[in-house]
C-alpha cells in the first residue's frame, strides 16, 4: 500500500491507505517489484519509455495497466489515471482495472479526497468482482468521508477477515482501522482479533530466488537487449524449476505468470496457471483473479 495522510469531514486526518494490489492474485505492478524482479523482466535502459512505446504501438489492456503502475511508482498520478483510463476501455471487464483507475484518481485530486469517476470506478469494479480488495477498500474510504464511522471500520474489518495473512496490504489496513477508532473514539481492539481470526492462511513462503546484486544490476543496462532478454529468460527458468519442487507457492505462480506475459508468452502464462490451479485448487478464485489483471482473461481455464 502506499500511505498518504489526508484531511477529511471536520478536518480529521485519515490514512487514504491505498491497496495495491502487489500481492497473491490481487495484481501486480511491474514498477513495485524489487531491482532483481525488475530484472527478471528484462528491463530496458529506460523502461518507463519502452512501456509508453509498447501502449501505444500496442494499445491493449495490459500494456496500458503496466504504464500505468510505472506513472503511479513514480508519484504521476494523473498520469497514472489516464493511462488506466484507456486500459479500462481496452478491457472493460477487468475488476482489478477498474479499482487502479480509482485509486489513481484518489491519488491525483488535489481538492476532492473522493472523486466522482473514482467512485464510479469502484463501484464499476465491485459489480465486476464483489471481492476486489482495493475497491472494497475504498468504499469503506467514501463511508468514513460520509461520517459514518462504525460502518467503515465495519467494511474495512469485513477486508481484513478475507486477507490472507502476511498480505503486504495487511498492516496498512490494519493501521487504518486502528487509526480512524482512534480518532472517532471506537475501541476496534477486540474486533480486530476476530477478524484476524477467521482470515484465510498465509501462503507457505517461496524462498528469495538468486538474482543479480547492485553492480551485476548496473553491468546489465549496459549490456545489449539480446543478452538482457537471455538472463531474463534464465531468471524465468529456475524459477520455473523451483516451482516444480515447490508447487504449493501462490505468491511464486503468480510471478511465472506475470514474467512470462512480460516476456511475451502468454501461452506459457497460461500454461503456467494451469500448473497452478492442479498444485493448489483450494487458490483457484485468486489465481484466476492474478491472470486477469495480467491481461490473461482470455481463454483462461
Amino acid at each position: 500500500m502506499g500511505e498518504g495522510v489526508r484531511r477529511i469531514g471536520g478536518g480529521a486526518p485519515v490514512l487514504i491507505a491505498a491497496v495495491t494490489m502487489a500481492a497473491a492474485a490481487i495484481g501486480y505492478r511491474i514498477w513495485h517489484q524489487p531491482e532483481a524482479a525488475r530484472a527478471l523482466a528484462g528491463a530496458p535502459i529506460d523502461p518507463l519509455a519502452e512501456l509508453e512505446r509498447r501502449a501505444h504501438a500496442e494499445p491493449v489492456a495490459k500494456n496500458w495497466q503496466a504504464l500505468g503502475a510505472a506513472y503511479f511508482g513514480l508519484g504521476r498520478f494523473d498520469q497514472a489515471a489516464d493511462a488506466y483510463r484507456a486500459a479500462t476501455k481496452a478491457d472493460p471487464s477487468i475488476a482489478g482495472l477498474w479499482s487502479a483507475f480509482g485509486e489513481a484518481l484518489v491519488m491525483a485530486s488535489a481538492r476532492d479526497p473522493m472523486p466522482p469517476e473514482a467512485r464510479q470506478a469502484f463501484a464499476k469494479a465491485i459489480a465486476l468482482d464483489a471481492k476486489d480488495p482495493r475497491a472494497r477498500y475504498f468504499e469503506a474510504v467514501e463511508l468514513d468521508l460520509a461520517g459514518d464511522h462504525q460502518g467503515a471500520i465495519g467494511a474495512w474489518l469485513a477486508l481484513l477477515s478475507d486477507t490472507p495473512a502476511g498480505a503486504p496490504w495487511e498492516s496498512d489496513l490494519v493501521r487504518t482501522i486502528e487509526q480512524v477508532g482512534k480518532i472517532n473514539k471506537i475501541d476496534v481492539g477486540p474486533r480486530l482479533a476476530t477478524a484476524r481470526s477467521i482470515r484465510l492462511p498465509a501462503a507457505p513462503a517461496l524462498p528469495a530466488m538468486p538474482g543479480p546484486d547492485a553492480a551485476q544490476l548496473a553491468a546489465a543496462s549496459s549490456i545489449p537487449p539480446g543478452q538482457q532478454q537471455q538472463m531474463a529468460e534464465g531468471m524465468v527458468a529456475r524459477l520455473a524449476a523451483r516451482l516444480e519442487r515447490e508447487p504449493g507457492n501462490l505468491d511464486g505462480w503468480v510471478m511465472l505468470m506475470r514474467s512470462y506475459t512480460t516476456l511475451g508468452r502468454p501461452a506459457d502464462a497460461r500454461a503456467a496457471l494451469r500448473q497452478a490451479l492442479v498444485a493448489d485448487p483450494g487458490d483457484a478464485a485468486r489465481l484466476r483473479s492474478a491472470a486477469a489483471t495480467l491481461g490473461l482473461s482470455e481463454q483462461l481455464p
